[in-house]
Formats: C-alpha cells, structure tokens, sequence
C-alpha cells in the first residue's frame, strides 16, 4: 500500500511514515464504509473529527476532511507497555480528505514506521496495521 509516483495525493508533499490510497467514493461514503469496517471488525470507533465542518464553523474554508479515530485497548495496550510514547500514536487514526484535484484520499501512519519510531518488536506493531488493512479492504470492496 505505498505511495507510488502517479499515486500521490495533488498539492500534498509526501511525508515520512504516512500512507494514502486513493478512493473511488465521496468522503462521506469512504467514511461511512470504513466505520462499518472498523465496528465489524470489533475495534472501538472514538470519534470522527470534521475537520473541515469545524473550519466552516468558524467561517473558514478547508477541503472536506475528516479524521476517525478508533482503537482496541486489546491491541493497543502491549505497543503502550512496550513503549509508554506509543501513546502519542494511538489510539490509531485514518484521514480521509480531498485532495486539489478532487480526488479522495485515505491517510493512516505506516506500521513499520510506527514501530521503529517507537523500537516496537513485530509482534508488538502487529495490531497498528489494522487501519492499513482496513484501507486496502474498503479499497478493494469499493473498486469490487
């Protein structure tokens, strides 16, 4: 699920440790989607942050952008006990917003980056890929 060349977000600089896809539905389907994902998959949804609705609020102008947050303290907790600023990461997140072009992206930060960032053992990073997984299914299911 890395970033390609011709897979790169428009008007974004490409940063360290963050994956995006490209999604073929709205921002709010995209959305919706992945929060039935993530409940089937019995994880936690925290909540999911409108930034760009939160910007309007205040007469601000920002491309549709939101940010959901969700987690398991199942898999969570061994990262944060291995590495207590681990907790800074989690509970674990996917950006889903517009790119210049109009395109729809998913963000999420990359596993192995998260656990060398974090000199997590394998094992303990193991559960920080669940919103890449997640990503590639909603991608996948979406393209059908």
């Amino acid at each position: 699920m890395t970033e390609s060349p011709a897979a790169v977000p428009a008007g974004v600089t490409p940063a360290d440790g963050i994956m995006s896809t490209q999604s073929p539905l709205s921002v709010e389907e995209t959305v919706a989607r992945l929060i039935e994902a993530i409940e089937a998959a019995g994880a936690k949804l925290f909540t999911v942050v409108n930034h760009s609705g939160e910007a309007q609020s205040v007469g601000l102008a920002l491309r549709d952008t939101k940010l959901i947050i969700f987690g398991s303290p199942v898999a969570g907790t061994p990262a944060m006990v291995a590495s207590p600023l681990a907790a800074i990461d989690l509970p674990v997140k996917i950006l889903v917003w517009r790119d210049d072009a109009g395109a729809v992206w998913m963000s999420c930060l990359d596993q192995a980056w998260l656990a060398a960032r974090h000199s997590l053992s394998a094992e303990q990073a193991a559960p920080l890929a669940a919103p890449a997984r997640l990503i590639a299914k909603i991608s996948a299911a979406a393209r059908g």
